[in-house]
């Protein structure tokens, strides 16, 4: 079993900036992928950033060049540094790893707004 606890989260003005985090139970070098999703009130769950086993990172096209997915292994811990926030960018973010299933943190809210 896999547990991942969220942190970081808050209120923000626009354009600014905020670093989420995600501590995990075990090793994360034993997950094939870590990453981060967000659902915003009323919508669907979309995918923020993923980073796989080898350090390739993919990030949804609304947030490239704002948002930098990262990992400290020595920590156990992924991290979602998130620059020039807007609005839109308001949603729960809920961290995720794949290893034996998809295993999910219970998500912390980010709220940008003046």
């Amino acid at each position: 079993q896999v547990q991942l606890v969220e942190s970081g989260g808050g209120l923000v003005q626009p354009g600014g900036s905020l670093r989420l985090s995600c501590a995990a139970s075990r090793s994360i070098s034993s997950f094939v992928a870590m990453g981060w999703y967000r659902q915003a009130p009323g919508k669907q769950r979309e995918l923020v950033a993923a980073m796989i086993g080898d350090g390739r990172t993919n990030y949804a096209d609304f947030v490239k060049g704002r948002f930098t997915i990262s990992r400290d292994n020595a920590k156990n811990t992924v991290y979602l540094q998130m620059n020039s926030l807007k609005p839109e960018d308001t949603a729960v973010y809920s961290c995720y790893a794949d290893r034996a299933g998809r295993h999910w943190g219970q998500g912390t809210q980010v709220t940008v707004s003046s």
